[in-house]
């Protein structure tokens, strides 16, 4: 498949980046790791994907902006381009030897997404969507799942941690859904949560308390996959807000009407 120049630079740090993590996956047990937080770890593989990443789309790009979970915000000569990278979404996971993870690559023009990289070096499993371009899955074009029974469907969700989120509220949003759906899933990238969705392998997705580098390229993935997307409120930017719903209109719309109320 032919892809842009854009998508192209995109790909090609995402995989070099993956190869590095994916040889440190194989060696988990030798890997330093600090403690960022509670229950938070970050590793040397994650600091060191993100600095490839960096240097890669800043050789590809001059100028533009870039905002990194691991170092934050670097500002560019570009002010209207800024790259949104999380080098290793799934930190937990990864440090444990499970191979749900992944590099998160969007771009952002000045308000909006215009490109969006998702890449899972364990199964070489590449997302890629470009505003009004589609989004593809290794090739093949996504769409999202048309269920339109909630009682049929499988929804991800996020669940909140040792010293992170609102545990109560996670609990009250998931006694208010667990009768009315076939069942839930938490995986723990929320990258790839919002790249199932797309892909139709997950029906809907909720989370709050996420990141701009959690989301930004999901956001593009679902809605270029026929997606409806916002936060908890319906109508909000989950990028300013941090808090995500996604799945078809119909599931959407329902998952709105469930979680919205509670958070209240």
């Amino acid at each position: 498949m032919l892809y842009s120049a854009l998508i192209n630079v995109m790909v090609k740090a995402a995989r070099r980046a993956g190869r590095s993590l994916k040889r440190d996956l194989g060696e988990i047990e030798h890997l330093q790791v600090s403690l960022k937080g509670p229950a938070n770890f970050v590793s040397l593989a994650d600091k060191r994907a993100e600095e490839m990443l960096y240097t890669d789309l800043e050789k590809a790009r001059p100028g533009y902006g870039f905002l990194g979970e691991e170092g934050g915000k670097r500002e560019g000569s570009d002010k209207s381009h800024t790259w949104i990278v999380d080098p290793l979404d799934g930190t937990t996971n990864f440090l444990h030897g499970i191979p749900q993870f992944a590099i998160s690559i969007g771009l952002l023009r000045e308000d909006t997404v215009i490109a969006g990289v998702i890449y899972n070096p364990a199964n070489d499993e590449l997302y890629i969507a470009e505003r009004g371009k589609g989004a593809f899955l290794n090739d093949q074009r996504l769409r999202v799942a048309g269920r339109r029974q909630l009682n049929e469907c499988v929804v991800g969700c996020g669940l909140p941690h040792i010293g992170r989120g609102n545990h109560q509220l996670a609990l009250q949003e998931m006694a208010a859904l667990q009768s009315k759906v076939a069942g839930f899933r938490r995986f723990g990238a929320a990258s790839l949560d919002l790249a199932f969705v797309a892909a139709g392998r997950l029906d809907g997705y909720w989370e709050r308390n996420l990141q701009a580098w959690d989301v930004a390229a999901g956001l593009l993935m679902v809605r270029e996959a026929g997606g409806t997307v916002s936060g908890i409120q319906g109508n909000d930017d989950p990028l300013q807000t941090g808090h995500v719903v996604c799945g078809n209109e119909f599931v959407h719309g329902e998952l709105i009407k469930i979680v919205k109320p509670l958070g209240q």
